[in-house]
């Protein structure tokens, strides 16, 4: 288990000059090939100076996503729901109603430059986020995503209750994190999640926490300032 304390590299994620990024929530769910050209865009516009960091909290309509590292053999039904090839790092991922998908656009020229540093500070996002429900969450070597430890008499596992899958380019990231509040986690059954298929997922519904996405929206609000400073409320791209 790693320490869920920031690192002086993770510290430096917050913007040199203090300026905020701004926080948008689309309602309604906003179709992935739309999502991945807006953030596209978005992330040329950032890295170009001609407009503020962002991140685009919304949800999908039931769909696997395939990252640059994904390995056909963990699509396992492929006609359950639309397939999309990406650019992000990772594997295959499940999106869908119930989840909620943060795309975070932030300029790493002015937070530090550590790729490394960034997905730390993803994964601490998401483990304060959960801290904010009373959910005990880490990240484990090897792994990608946030875990959370299961036990009941006589077993125990660990469970998988979000996922990261990050692109930078010219130094600004795209794409981000996927946090399970209450989806149908039967539609994860189609893939092999993350490539990893000896552990399940899990969601905060799951564990009991009977969350909604705008109280995991505001946990996400919280525990993000922390690691990544402050935020403006913006507008979803259009």
């Amino acid at each position: 288990m790693l320490s869920q304390s920031l690192s002086p590299a993770i510290s430096k994620l917050i913007r040199e000059d203090g300026a905020p990024a701004e926080w948008a929530v689309s309602t309604g769910y906003v179709d992935y090939p739309f999502a991945v050209e807006a953030m596209e865009a978005r992330a040329a516009a950032i890295a170009a100076g001609e407009a503020p960091e962002l991140v685009w909290l919304l949800e999908h309509p039931p769909l696997y996503t395939a990252g640059v590292s994904s390995r056909d053999s963990d699509l396992l039904e492929a006609d359950r729901f639309p397939v999309h090839r990406t650019g992000r790092g990772g594997q295959f991922t499940y999106h869908g109603p119930g989840q909620r998908v943060a795309y975070v656009m932030l300029d790493l020229n002015r937070r530090g430059k550590d790729v490394r540093a960034f997905v730390r500070g993803l994964e601490q996002w998401i483990i304060g986020a959960l801290g904010e429900f009373g959910v005990a969450a880490d990240v484990r070597e090897g792994r990608v995503g946030v875990w959370v430890e299961r036990k009941g008499p006589g077993w125990s596992r660990e469970d998988k209750i979000a996922a990261i899958g990050v692109k930078v380019r010219k130094w600004v990231s795209f794409h981000g994190i996927s946090l399970n509040v209450e989806p149908d986690l039967g539609h994860f059954s189609g893939i092999v999640p993350c490539g990893i298929n000896e552990h399940g997922v899990t969601s905060l519904v799951d564990l009991g926490v009977p969350a909604t996405l705008d109280e995991a929206d505001e946990a996400l609000r919280v525990s993000f300032r922390r690691v990544f400073g402050d935020i403006v409320t913006g507008g979803p791209p259009d």
